[in-house]
Order: structure tokens, then C-alpha cells, then sequence
């Protein structure tokens, strides 16, 4: 189990309860999760591709500078929503570099595969967290394949140094318990190697639908990606560079469907729609379950919120990133809200099943923690400071408490930089007459 730590920052923000029921319509930026598959099977095409409506955010610009630091040129338009990247049909030209992948997990366990695919010698690090989320079994999987990544400290984290001279391709198996993002690094670099890839999940595959999402991108881009009885089949190919579209985030979305629930009123989305790609859409049908009234467009979602949620006992392990945005509706609910199949979140950015548990006690709430989920009941919240621990999903979705209850305050809100930069003044725009407070110190 991860160590629990609280943000060193003194900086909070304070969440005014809302008069009234919200009623807005919301746009939410690109999504990380297509923005980072997008920007290194960009790297990976041969030629120029521009991804519009892209996420410009800590994530994604460690991404990009990873790619830089390996010689791909990528160029950043933040005001436009924008990426140009100039692809090298899957080599790197550079032979030595160091990088830096901040607390980016998905740049961390992506780009650790797509190294074996270059030609000299590479070190990932990140964070302190970052040396602290396992990478082994992804290391396991390219070792199958030939290739000499490893552990620099041999603890089955990062740093990775990773020794390269191409990918010959071939079979491998990957555990899928705990985070499909070992899978989807695999199938990204598959393509690319020389006889393509079959890979096997061992044991169950967690958050399944990031694996039809790159799977989704992949093809977009010209790859062929299966999924037959023996596992997942890529064969050797080239990814085509393209012009390429990146829908709005469903993950962020979540917060504000919520928001809706949360408060007996309406919330429309524009952007997602029931053509999406993402696997965390599902979180309204969730809310569903719970009395909300759920509408599903072409090209937008709205939520409107009933008199009072209903207990749910729910599996979330396919959208475990929408866990935190349920527990914090779930003191409100008129029963016990149940969440199960989440003991690979306790590997985040921090250990989200304790975290989610601690904070919600600290401000008088009634939890029962189980090593793979919460039992929350309705309770009476009081206002008090939330702790973050450096995770951007804390803060945004602790903040909705803030919508019922005085006196919440976020602590280190600044962490939502990670996929969100600007949550809190799209948050404050819900309610613009009683929105989210100013930034204080102490």
C-alpha cells in the first residue's frame, strides 16, 4: 500500500456553497488520455500531424518535451488548443536522452516502451511518486520481446534505463491487474516492430475501456489492432501522420455532471456525445442508477439532478477515474454508496482508497475501507481543509462537497495543473454570483 502524504503547500482555495440549482452548459478541455496516445503515435507516423482541441497541461508537456528530448520536433499552441508534430516513422534520432516525465503515468509507462524502438541509451524518471508506481511488469513483457529495460534501482519502478537497437516484435504476456496502461504502451509500439506484436493479458484487465481507447486511436492512424482468443494482435506496419480531432475530456466532465446531481439541477456538456470513445462517459449512466435523468446527444450530455440521489453498490474498476467524483456525492445519497474493484487506484497518484476514506472521515464522515473499495454513508459533512496529496482528481472532485457544505476549503489547488489547469474558474462559472473563493496562504 502507497505511503499517504499531504501536499508541502500552505496555499487553499475555498468552495462557496450554491444558492440555488446549477444550471449551465460546460465545456471541458481535450482529453489527456487521447492527447498523450495521440502525441506519440504522432511521433511515431512519418510526417506532419496536427492534433486540434488537444490538452495543453502538465501531462501533455511532459509528453511533448519527452518527444523533444528524444529529437521528434513538437510544437505547442496552448491559445489553440494545438500540437504540430513532425513524426519520424517510428525511430528516434536521438541516441542518448534523459527524461523527465513529471507525475505522468501514462507518459512514463508509454514512452518506457516506445524507447525499445530507438537506438541508444535512455533514462525515464519523474517525481518522487513516480519512483514509487510499479513499471516491472511492463519491464517483464519487453524483456519477452528482447528488449533490455530495466529498473535502475531494482525495485520494479522508475528510473528506467532503457538500452535500445530496435524492436525485433513477438509474443509477450503483460498483467492486467494493475493498469491497462501496460497494455496499451505494448500495442502503441506495435506497429513499429519489426514483426509486430501478439500480447497476452494475464489475469483480470482493469479499466478496459483505455484499452479500446487507444486501440481507437491506434486505427484512426492508419495501425490494424485485434483482439482474438490468444490476446491482442498488431502486425507490422506504418502509422500514417493525419490531421486529427481530440473530443472534449469525459473524465473532467464527470466533476460537473455531478455538480448537477449533486445539486438538483441541470448540466449539459458540449463535445461528448454517444460517439464517444471514452470509457468514463459511463459515469452518467452511474448517476443514472442513482435518479439522475440522463440525455445522450449527438454532440453533447446533459444531467439534471433528482430531489435526492439514491445508495448504488457499483464495480468501477472499467472507469476507477470517475471513483472520487462518486464518493463525494455520496454522503448526500438517501443509502449506503458502495464502490468495489478499485485496488489498483491505491498505485496512483496517491493511494486514492485511503485518501478518499481519510478526508471524508476528517470532515465527519462514515467510511469502511476494504483493500479494494469504500462503503460510504449518508452523513452530516462539516467544512474543514481537504488534503490533496498531490492528486489532481482529489481536488476537483472534493471540491464538489464545497457545492453543500460551508466552509470547505482545497488544500494545494494548484495540483489540478497536472490534467486541468484551469478547473477552478470553469468550476466558479457554474455559479458566478457565489463561485469558488479567492486563494488564501496559511
Amino acid at each position: 500500500m502507497a505511503t499517504m502524504r499531504e501536499s508541502a503547500s500552505s496555499s487553499s482555495i475555498e468552495i462557496a456553497p450554491v444558492l440555488a440549482p446549477i444550471d449551465a452548459v460546460v465545456a471541458v478541455p481535450g482529453s489527456k488520455s487521447i492527447t498523450n496516445r495521440a502525441l506519440l503515435i504522432a511521433a511515431l507516423a512519418a510526417g506532419r500531424t496536427t492534433l486540434r482541441g488537444a490538452l495543453h497541461s502538465d501531462d501533455t508537456r511532459y509528453m511533448a518535451g519527452a518527444l523533444r528530448a528524444l529529437g521528434i520536433a513538437v510544437e505547442e499552441d496552448a491559445d489553440g488548443a494545438r500540437f504540430v508534430v513532425d513524426g519520424r516513422g517510428g525511430r528516434f534520432p536521438a541516441a542518448i536522452a534523459d527524461l523527465d516525465v513529471g507525475a505522468s503515468g501514462t507518459a512514463a509507462r508509454f514512452l518506457t516502451a516506445a524507447l525499445t524502438l530507438g537506438r541508444g541509451r535512455y533514462t525515464l524518471d519523474g517525481v518522487p511518486r513516480m519512483r514509487e508506481r510499479p513499471i516491472q511488469p511492463l519491464l517483464d513483457a519487453l524483456h519477452q520481446l528482447g528488449a533490455k529495460a530495466r529498473s535502475l534501482h531494482d525495485n520494479g519502478c522508475p528510473p528506467v534505463v532503457v538500452e535500445a537497437a530496435g524492436l525485433a516484435g513477438g509474443t509477450c504476456a503483460v498483467r492486467g491487474d494493475i493498469s491497462s496502461q501496460y497494455l496499451s504502451a505494448l500495442l502503441m509500439i506495435g506497429p513499429c516492430a519489426a514483426g509486430g506484436l501478439t500480447v497476452r493479458v494475464e489475469g483480470e484487465l482493469v479499466s478496459r475501456p483505455f484499452v479500446d481507447l487507444t486501440m481507437a486511436v491506434m486505427r484512426e492512424f492508419g495501425a490494424a489492432v485485434s483482439e482474438e482468443r490468444g490476446g491482442f494482435l498488431v502486425p507490422p506496419g506504418r502509422y500514417a501522420a493525419r490531421d486529427y480531432a481530440i473530443e472534449p475530456d469525459a473524465t473532467a466532465a464527470s466533476y460537473f455532471f455531478a455538480a448537477a446531481a449533486l445539486t438538483g439541477g441541470r448540466v449539459r456538456v458540449e463535445g461528448l456525445g454517444r460517439g464517444s470513445t471514452q470509457g468514463d462517459l459511463a459515469f452518467v449512466d452511474v448517476l443514472g442508477r442513482m435518479g439522475c435523468a440522463v440525455e445522450r446527444g449527438e454532440r453533447s450530455v446533459t444531467v439534471r439532478g433528482p430531489s435526492r440521489l439514491a445508495g448504488i453498490d457499483v464495480d468501477l474498476g472499467a472507469i476507477s477515474d470517475t471513483a472520487q467524483t462518486l464518493a463525494a456525492l455520496a454522503p448526500f445519497a438517501a443509502g449506503p454508496v458502495t464502490l468495489r474493484n478499485l485496488a489498483h487506484t491505491r498505485h496512483q497518484e496517491t493511494d486514492r482508497l485511503a485518501a478518499v476514506a481519510t478526508e471524508l472521515r476528517r470532515l465527519g464522515g462514515r467510511v469502511d475501507e476494504r483493500p479494494d473499495g469504500l462503503t460510504i454513508y449518508p452523513a452530516e459533512l462539516r467544512g474543514g481543509i481537504v488534503q490533496t496529496y498531490g492528486d489532481h482528481r482529489m481536488a476537483m472532485s472534493f471540491a464538489l462537497l464545497g457545492l453543500r457544505v460551508p466552509g470547505i476549503r482545497i488544500a494545494d489547488p494548484g495540483c489540478v495543473s497536472k490534467t486541468f489547469p484551469d478547473f477552478f474558474d470553469r468550476f466558479a462559472a457554474l455559479y458566478p454570483r457565489h463561485g469558488v473563493g479567492s486563494r488564501s496562504r496559511g
